[in-house]
Order: structure tokens, then sequence, then C-alpha cells
């Protein structure tokens, strides 16, 4: 479990690196992978998508390394700013964290996570990608919002808990560790060249 605010940081980075990805793979090909390829007339995902031009968001089709960034962003925002926080507030009303076994103490954090993120980023997907050339319901938004996060927990929740927390806290551990200790090693020769520095 992350132990200071950079650690935090990283872990979410790298968290979001993972999750991003596998939600936008997850989102083209197991959710909407049929749709598209009957729609298009093609016999593979990534065929649909070039035969359509990109996917569709914010009312344009667009590129995916672009839908991949802007999710990215929003995720690492709503992720540092939100899910971090109140994750670890929540779990700390339930559990103790010093008489907690620590596994169990992770597990309600990245629960918590799931259940604050997995909303907040469904949200945010059923603007992204409404269909406006059909015009604007708010009843059509939120039946997608509700579409989405059927979707998308179930997947979030399973995938977090067993996969992406698993292998995303040694590699920020690792990380931190890194660069904690060329902080250190840069501070240290630092006050050595100061102090052979001759006083006048």
């Amino acid at each position: 479990m992350p132990k200071n605010q950079f650690q935090r940081m990283v872990f979410a980075f790298l968290t979001v690196v993972i999750t991003v990805h596998a939600y936008v793979f997850y989102s083209l090909y197991v959710v909407n992978g049929s749709t598209l390829t009957e729609i298009n007339n093609a016999s593979g995902v990534i065929e649909a998508i070039n035969n359509q031009g990109g996917i569709y968001m914010f009312g344009k089709m667009i590129p995916i390394w672009a839908i991949i960034l802007v999710e990215f962003a929003c995720a690492y925002v709503l992720e540092v700013i939100m899910g971090s926080p109140l994750s670890f507030k929540l779990a700390s009303k339930i559990f103790d964290m010093k008489s907690t076994h620590h596994m169990i103490f992770e597990s309600a954090i990245i629960c918590a996570t799931v259940g604050l993120m997995c909303p907040a980023m469904s949200f945010l997907a059923a603007i992204f990608y409404y269909p406006f050339y059909e015009g604007y319901n708010i009843i059509t938004l939120l039946a997608n919002w509700l579409k989405l996060v059927c979707f998308n927990f179930p997947f979030a929740f399973f995938a977090q808990l067993f996969f992406f927390s698993r292998w995303s806290e040694p590699y920020s551990n690792y990380c931190s560790e890194k660069i904690s200790k060329t902080e250190k090693q840069n501070l240290h020769v630092n006050y050595k060249s100061q102090k052979d520095i001759p006083l006048s």
C-alpha cells in the first residue's frame, strides 16, 4: 500500500495507465465489437474502426489514441482528487488500519475505489459517447449512464481487485524507492560538495 503522497501519485499513474487501456479494449471488443463489425461489414474490430474513420466521441469520429489520452487524463485527475483519498477514508471508517490485516484493508480500499470511480467514469463516458446526432435528452443520458455502469462494474471490480492493483503496487513501490534513493544520493553529493568549498 502506498505510504506517502508521492507513492500514491505513482500508484495512481500506473493503475490508470493499465486500466484505461484495458477498459478501452473491453469496451471496443467485448461490449461493442459485434455491433461495430456488423454496421461496417468488417471481419474484425480494427477493420471496422478504420472503415468508419475512428470512434464516435464528442459528436465526431476520432482515433483510438485520442480516446485513450482523453480517458487517461480524466481517470488520473479523478483518481488523485477523488478516488484515492475518499476510498482510504471510507475503508478507515469500517476497518482500523492498525489492527486489520493489510490485505483486508487494501481490498477494502480497492472496493471503495471501484465503487467511486466506476460510476464517475461511466458518467463521463455517457457524455463523451452520447449520440448527439439524434438530439439531446437527459433521460437518454441517464439511461446510457446506467447501462455503462452495469457493463463496466463487474469487469472493474474483479479486474481491479485481482489483477490491476496487484500489478501496480509492486511497480509503484519500486519506482518510488528508486526515485527516493536517487534524490538522497544527489542531496548527499551536494552536501559533500558544499562542505569542500573553502570559506573565504
